[in-house]
C-alpha cells in the first residue's frame, strides 16, 4: 500500500522499517522538503507500538508488546504536532510481601506524601529507609535533569555531563550510577530486602544481568528507565500504544512522506552503479521485486538485521538475546489482596511480585543455570484503570486489562520446547502473585466467547517471530550510555548524533541507535538531525 498514487524510483531518504522511530524520522525529514519513502514488512506501521484486539469476539484493544511511554521528549511531541494524551497513573508502585505470617505491602504514591511515608514505616519499623529512598531518588532526579535535555542534541561528552553535577555530591552521584555496579550502591544505601528490590527492578527490564555485573549493563538500563523528560515518570497513552503510532503515522503523511506496508526490504547495496555515494534498496511487495535509490538509507531495524540486508556473511556482533515474559490478561474483576489494600489503588501503578532483592538474586542464578525461576520476579500493570477507553463496551461490565512483564526470563530458557516452557513460566508467574491474593488470579480471568481464558503470553522467540527483532531483544541489543566517552570519535554528523554505521550512506534510526530503546522517537529524531546536518 502506498500513500501516493504514483511511486518514484529515487528518493532523498529511504527508511527500512515503519516502527515509531521510522515514522518519527520521516516526519522530520519530509517537513524539510526531502523525498522520503518508508518500507514496512508488516501490513501496518508501528512495530512494537501497536494496539491489538488480542482476544476473539472481545472489544479490548491491548498494547500487545510495549505498553508505557516515558522517554519520548515533550519537545518532539510538539515538533511533530502529535495528538497524544499521555496520562499519569494514580499510583507509582505497590509491592506486596509476606513477613512473619503477615501480608503487607509497600505503597508508593505517584506524588509521594504521608501515605508513602507511613507505608515505609509500617514495612520497616522506622523512618530510616524512607529517608534513604528520598535522598537516593532526589539525587537520581538531579542526574535526570542533566541528561534528559541532551537526548535531542548531539552526543555530549561524559566529562561535560559530569561537570554539570558540581561538587563532591555530584562526583559521588556520577560514580554511583556511571562507574560502580548498581548492586553495590543499593546495598550501601538501603537495608530492607523489599526496598532494595524495588529500587533494583528498573535495572532489569528487558536486561538479563546480575546487579553486580562489571560491564554495568544493569546501570545503563536503570538510567534509561529514570531519565524520561527529567522525571522518569512512565505514562499511559490513551487509546493504547497504537495511538502513539497513529499520531506519528498521520504526522509523517501530512508532511509528505510515502509509506508502503507489506513491503519487505531484502537488500541494501551501497556504492551500487548509479547511486554514487548513496545506496540502492530492494524490497518485495505484492509478489513483485522493486528497487529504489536514495542518498541516505535509515535502518529502523536492529543492527543485526541491517548486517544481513547489507549482505554481510559474517556478523560483527553476536545475535542479541532478549529476556522477558510478556502476558496479557483480560479480567472480569481485579482480585482482592490479602493485605487488605484497595485493588484499584494497588494495581493502579506498577505492581511488583517476587521482586525482593534476595529473590531477584536467586532468580538470576536459577535462570543463568538454565532453569525457569521457581518464583519468577515480574511486574503487573492495569492500564484500563487509567484509560478505560481501550475496553470499548467491556468497560461497563467492570472488565479490566492486566499486563505482566517477567524479569530474568532469558531467551535460552525457551529454546527446546517453547510452548511447554512458556506455559510453565506462565503457571509459575501466576502462582507467584497468587501468594498475595485472596482469590486465585485465574478465577478472575475472563473467558472469551470461544470458551478460552483471555490470556496471551509471549517470550523472546515469539517477539522475534512477530516483529523480526533478533533474539526478541526489545532494545535491539545492549543499551549504551547516552553520552560519548573521551575516545569516541565525533567527527561526522552521524557520529555526533549516535547513529553511525560502517557505511556513510546508511544510518541507524531505531532502538539500536546510541540513544535508542523504548518508545521514545529518539532514534528517529537523531537520525533525521544527522541527515539534515550532512546536507
Amino acid at each position: 500500500m502506498s500513500s501516493e498514487a504514483a511511486s518514484r524510483s529515487a528518493y532523498d531518504v529511504v527508511i527500512v522499517g515503519g516502527g515509531h522511530n521510522g515514522l518519527t524520522a520521516a516526519a522530520y525529514l519530509a517537513a524539510e522538503g526531502l523525498s522520503v519513502l518508508i518500507l514496512e514488512r508488516l501490513d501496518h506501521t508501528g512495530g512494537a507500538a501497536i494496539s491489538t484486539l488480542a482476544f476473539p469476539g472481545l472489544d479490548a484493544r491491548l498494547s500487545r508488546y510495549s505498553y508505557l511511554v516515558s522517554l519520548m521528549p515533550q519537545p518532539l511531541i510538539q515538533d511533530l504536532e502529535l495528538e497524544l494524551d499521555l496520562r499519569s497513573r494514580s499510583t507509582a508502585s505497590y509491592s506486596p510481601v509476606q513477613r512473619n505470617g503477615r501480608h503487607l505491602g509497600l505503597y508508593i504514591e505517584r506524588e509521594e506524601g504521608e501515605a508513602t511515608r507511613r507505608s515505609f514505616r509500617d514495612l520497616t519499623g522506622c523512618e530510616d529507609e524512607y529517608a534513604a529512598w528520598r535522598t537516593f531518588f532526589g539525587e537520581v532526579a538531579e542526574l535526570a535533569n542533566v541528561v534528559a535535555p541532551t537526548l535531542m542534541e548531539p552526543l555530549p561528552r561524559a566529562s561535560a555531563l559530569r561537570a554539570r553535577l558540581p561538587g563532591a555530591r555530584g562526583a559521588a552521584l556520577w560514580n554511583a550510577i556511571a562507574e560502580r555496579p548498581l548492586g553495590e550502591v543499593i546495598e550501601e544505601r538501603f537495608a530492607d530486602d523489599l526496598v532494595r528490590g524495588v529500587v533494583a527492578t528498573d535495572a532489569l527490564i528487558g536486561t538479563f544481568a546480575d546487579l553486580h555485573d562489571p560491564t554495568l549493563i544493569q546501570n545503563r538500563c536503570f538510567l534509561y528507565h529514570l531519565i524520561g523528560n527529567g522525571t522518569g515518570e512512565w505514562k499511559v497513552p490513551v487509546g493504547g500504544m497504537g495511538a502513539v503510532t497513529s499520531a506519528l503515522h498521520r504526522s509523517a503523511l501530512r508532511r509528505g512522506a510515502e509509506i508502503r506496508t507489506g513491503a519487505e526490504a531484502t537488500a541494501i547495496v551501497t556504492g551500487a552503479p548509479g547511486t554514487q555515494s548513496g545506496a540502492e534498496v530492494t524490497w518485495r511487495e505484492g509478489g513483485r521485486t522493486q528497487q529504489a535509490t536514495a542518498d541516505i538509507v535509515l535502518a529502523n531495524v536492529a543492527p543485526y538485521v541491517l548486517n544481513r540486508l547489507l549482505g554481510r556473511t559474517e556478523q560483527s556482533t553476536a545475535k542479541p538475546a532478549g529476556s522477558q515474559l510478556k502476558i496479557n490478561f483480560l479480567l472480569s474483576r481485579l482480585p482482592a489482596l490479602k493485605s487488605g489494600h484497595d485493588p484499584a489503588q494497588a494495581f493502579g501503578g506498577t505492581f511488583h511480585v517476587a521482586e525482593e532483592y534476595s529473590a531477584l538474586a536467586r532468580s538470576y542464578v536459577e535462570a543463568a543455570t538454565g532453569a525457569i525461576p521457581s518464583s519468577p520476579p515480574g511486574e503487573f500493570y492495569c492500564h484500563s484503570l487509567t484509560d478505560p477507553s481501550i475496553l470499548g463496551g467491556l468497560a461497563a461490565d467492570g472488565v479490566q486489562t492486566l499486563t505482566y512483564f517477567g524479569l530474568h526470563m532469558p531467551e535460552a530458557l525457551f529454546s527446546t520446547d517453547r510452548e511447554a516452557q512458556r506455559d510453565e513460566a506462565v503457571r509459575r508467574a501466576i502462582a507467584a502473585v497468587d501468594v498475595h491474593l485472596e482469590e486465585p488470579l485465574m478465577e478472575c480471568v475472563l473467558v472469551g466467547p470461544d470458551g478460552k481464558p483471555c490470556i496471551e503470553a509471549k517470550v523472546s522467540q515469539d517477539i522475534e517471530a512477530d516483529l523480526n527483532m533478533p533474539g526478541g531483544h526489545i532494545f535491539h541489543g545492549d543499551l549504551a550510555w547516552p553520552w560519548a566517552d573521551a575516545g569516541d570519535p565525533l567527527d561526522t554528523p552521524a557520529r555526533q548524533w549516535g547513529v553511525a554505521t560502517d557505511d556513510d550512506s546508511v544510518l541507524l534510526c531505531g532502538s539500536g541507535a546510541r540513544r535508542g530503546g523504548a518508545v521514545s522517537g529518539l532514534g528517529g529524531h537523531n537520525a533525521a538531525m544527522a541527515v539534515l546536518a550532512s546536507r
